[in-house]
């Protein structure tokens, strides 16, 4: 009976002792699996950043883009509606210029040219 239970001893020191070796193996993988996945899920948030950070540089791009469109545009048009207010202006002088030498007086006057000289004897009449 003495070897039957150190048979039995022994083979529940070695289930044991096989338990244990499981568990650990099974502890390591479990841990290298856990810093896998911790290294995949750093490495997919680190690719999200970077994409988010691409599509808003591009949308950033897009943006200064249509600014500067719509800067030239407003730009033309007040550039335009100037041009069209000075050719206002030059027309509205020229026909008023006229208009005062119109109505404001005569101018007469003549000339003679004698020797090296020249007479010129002018009158203005104002109304």
């Amino acid at each position: 009976m003495d070897t039957q239970n150190s048979e039995k001893a022994a083979i529940k020191i070695q289930s044991w002792w096989r338990g244990n070796m499981v568990r650990r193996t099974l502890l390591h993988a479990a841990l290298r699996a856990w810093v896998i996945q911790c290294w995949w899920r750093s490495m997919q948030a680190k690719m999200l950043e970077q994409r988010r950070r691409l599509a808003l540089r591009l949308y950033t791009c897009q943006e200064w883009a249509v600014v500067k469109v719509q800067a030239q545009v407003r730009m033309w048009q007040a550039r335009r509606r100037f041009l069209q207010a000075r050719h206002a202006a030059c027309i509205i002088q020229s026909h008023w210029r006229w208009h005062t030498s119109q109505t404001r007086g005569l101018i007469r006057g003549r000339y003679e040219v004698k020797a090296s000289r020249l007479e010129l004897d002018i009158e203005i009449l104002l109304t």
